[in-house]
This record gives structure tokens, sequence and C-alpha cells, in this order.
């Protein structure tokens, strides 16, 4: 039997012993309950007081056992970061969810910066209390309820955690709500506004002051066109999007008698604005890789992008034939010398207040880039025939959240029940544009030279 050295005592064989480590003056102890050693500091540095603490601290384990409590507390932050190794570990093996790197952004951002003292055992309703005032305060602003869901399944990610290894029991979890702020009612454009919005586009383009900013802008309204077109999520989604990753599809419109000819079933010559042009976009955000689907609309879009790029005009029945093979590696939304856009926020936000498009007049909010995103599902739903499942899986998103954004809209109970591809027909009609949306600089330079007239 190995000789036990001065520095380690052993109170009760196989159950209490006290130690001491090199270069430090505070005994340690460790025991055991139910079978399982646990460790912990005396925090004396006399022998005989630590033993008595020892005793104590044994004790203290047997009767929280009995009690059915955790045998020994642990600081929040240190069970925290197991339970982010482990949601680490199960994302590199292919078995995590798209949730734990939110989960993960919580818990370091938010969780342990608030809790991360406290002991995992004493985190009671008065600490959920502080974590609310505390969280609020750092968010500047009350966090939503789809926030707030977020929030607390990555606490309840630590709290697992801690049952897993024993400092925590399923009966002295604490029970979350999510008591955030209702989501509210998300800006958008109307049919006038979304004309407008477009109508104005060359204008503004042919005004820019210098080649690169025109070059910007002529990408942010390609840019803006396919998010119209796809309800696609603003960033990531688009701004990745490389040429291998589109695929062309056209289906001419059938003749009367099922055969497909040059001529539609009034005999009339078919031409580009009557093709049924698609494309199928492969994006990947926040919800992984998705393929969404893409009209003439988007079509466009890309065609002048190949143009201005590549110099690329190739015919309207394979207009990426170049381009979208399996080499390409080239992102679609950049400039000429293949830079990312710059500022672009800034920019539509001057362009919508340039033209009074800026403020939503039923929310009282500002209009952003992902207010197209909006105004694309809720054309769709008041609009087009589009299903709410097929709807919620070219966004991303699920038909819960689906309803729960746009439950305004009546129309939702009795979406099969809508129109067909009315959205399209509607931007596309033209007419006169409102003078409400007349940019401002343009009146200003009307007014000024009346004047000197």
């Amino acid at each position: 039997m190995p000789e036990q050295k001065e520095t380690t005592h052993t109170l009760i064989e196989r159950s209490l012993i006290v130690y001491r480590r090199e270069r430090s003056s505070i005994w340690q102890c460790r025991y055991k309950v139910d079978g399982v050693w646990q460790r912990a500091s005396t925090k004396e540095s006399d022998l005989k007081k630590a033993k008595a603490r020892a005793n104590e601290l044994l004790m203290e384990a047997v009767i929280r056992k009995r009690s059915n409590l955790p045998v020994i507390t642990r600081k929040f932050r240190d069970v925290a970061r197991l339970a982010v190794e482990r949601l680490e570990h199960e994302i590199a093996i292919g078995k995590g969810k798209r949730s734990y790197t939110d989960y993960i952004r919580v818990i370091n951002d938010y969780l342990i910066p608030i809790l991360g003292r406290k002991a995992i055992t004493s985190i009671d309703y008065q600490a959920l209390d502080e974590l609310n005032e505390k969280r609020t305060a750092m968010m500047e602003k009350v966090p939503t309820q789809s926030t707030m869901l977020t929030h607390n399944a990555a606490l309840n990610r630590v709290f697992d955690e801690a049952v897993i290894r024993g400092f925590l029991t399923e009966a002295n979890k604490p029970k979350l709500e999510a008591t955030g702020k209702k989501s509210e009612r998300r800006a958008a454009f109307d049919i006038n506004e979304l004309r407008a919005l477009l109508a104005n586009f060359d204008g503004w383009i042919e005004a820019a002051r210098t080649a690169q900013s025109k070059e910007m802008r002529t990408l942010l309204r390609d840019y803006v066109d396919v998010l119209i077109d796809t309800g696609a999520r603003p960033g990531d989604e688009l701004l990745n999007l490389q040429w291998r990753q589109i695929k062309f599809a056209m289906k001419p419109i059938l003749t009367h008698t099922g055969v497909i000819d040059n001529t539609d079933d009034q005999h009339e010559e078919i031409t580009l604005p009557n093709l049924n042009r698609s494309v199928e976009l492969v994006v990947s955000g926040k919800t992984g890789t998705r393929t969404i689907v893409a009209m003439n609309r988007t079509v466009k879009a890309l065609e002048r992008i190949a143009l201005r790029n590549y110099d690329i005009d190739d015919s309207i029945v394979d207009p990426f034939k170049q381009l979208t093979v399996p080499t390409n590696k080239d992102y679609v939304f950049r400039t000429l010398d293949k830079q990312p856009p710059t500022s672009w926020q800034k920019m539509f936000e001057s362009y919508l207040k340039e033209h009074n498009l800026l403020i939503d007049p039923i929310t009282g909010n500002k209009r952003v880039f992902y207010s197209l995103r909006h105004t694309y599902a809720t054309l769709a739903l008041t609009n087009d025939k589009v299903p709410i499942h097929t709807l919620a899986k070219q966004m991303g998103t699920s038909v819960l959240m689906i309803e729960k954004h746009y439950s305004h809209l009546k129309v939702v109970q009795a979406i099969d029940q809508l129109r067909g591809e009315e959205t399209r027909k509607l931007i596309d009609a033209g007419g006169v544009v409102d003078e409400t949306y007349t940019s401002q600089r343009k009146l200003k330079k009307q007014a000024a030279q009346k004047k000197k007239a």
C-alpha cells in the first residue's frame, strides 16, 4: 500500500480525505457520497480546523443527498462553459441543430456575464428577475417573445448540464417563461409604394456623382429586385450567392393543343415578356441551405450583372450558360472588380428618404432591407395563390412564424382560395408614379429654376 504524504490525511477510510496541494497553505478535502467522489476547499490553513470543516462538508452533503438536493454547488459560469462544450461537440459531429449556434452566443454574451459568479444551485426566481433586468439594459430594449424563447432554451441547456453532472436535480430546475414583448407588425411597402420604389431607381442612379457611386447604386437596384422577387433574407443569403449555385429554367407557354411551339394560344409569337423564365438559387443563411425559386425579375437582374461584369449577353433561352458552370466560384452581387457592396443600408435609407418612402405610415417604423422580405410575404398571401406551407419553405421559416407575423391579414385563413399570379402583374402594370414619391432633390432644383425665371 502506497505511503501517504504528510500533506494527505485520511479521516474516514474510503470516505473522507484532507490534503494540501503544493505551494498552497489551504487544505482541500475529498469526500464520497453515493459512491461518487466530490472535491471542495475547507478554506482553512490550520489542519485541525480543516479536519473539522471537512467533516462538516461531508455531513452537509449527506443531508443534501437525503433531501433530494444536489450534493455540492458549482459556479454558473463553469457549468455554462461545459454546456457550450457539449453544444460545440454535437455541432462538430453533425448532431447539432441550427439553433445551437444561437444558444452558444446567448450563453457567452448574456448568461455568463450576468449569472456567471452565482452558484448554479442559487439560480432562483430573484436571480432570473435580475437576469431579465440586466439583459434588457444590455440590449437597450425589451426582448421579444421569440428572443426570450431562444434565451430560455440556452439557459435550459445549462440547467440540463448541471443535472447530468449531479449539481442539480430535475425537481430543482427553475421553470422558465417567455414573457418578452410581443413581436410588432413589421414595416412593408404597399403596391403603390413598391411601384414608386422601382420606378425612381433609374433617375437616382443617373444622379450619382461618381462612377463608383453609380456602379454601387446600380448593383443595389439589382439586389432590391431579387429581394422583392424571392423573399430572401437580406445579407448572407444573397451576398454569398455564387454563379455556380444558380440553375436557369424556361417553360414556354403551351398552345391550346398542348404542343410547344413558338406561338401562344392566341397565335401570337412568344417573346421575352411572356416566357416563363425562372432560376433556382441555392442560398445559405440563418436556417441553413435551401433552394429558392425566382422569376423573370430576378433573371433580368442577373442578366444586367452578367453584362456589366463579364460582358456576357447570351440567348434569352440560356442566358447564364457561361457563368453557371460548377467551377465558377465567383459571387454574384459584386462590382466589376469583384468587390462586395459597402454602405448599402445607409445608401438604401438615403434613397428611401429622398423619395418619401423611408417611414412606413402604418407602423411608424423605418423601412430597411427586411421590409422587402415582409412585402414579398404580404403580397404572396394577399394576391398570389401561394399555399402557406410553400411560402414558409421558400422563405426558410416555419408556418407558425408566417401565421404569427402576418395574422393581421385575414386572407391567411383562406389562402388556397386566393387568386393566382397577380402580384407581378400589379407591380409591372406601370402608370404614373404619385408625385408624393418624387425625388426631393429634383423638386428643389425645379423650384430654384422657376425662381430664377
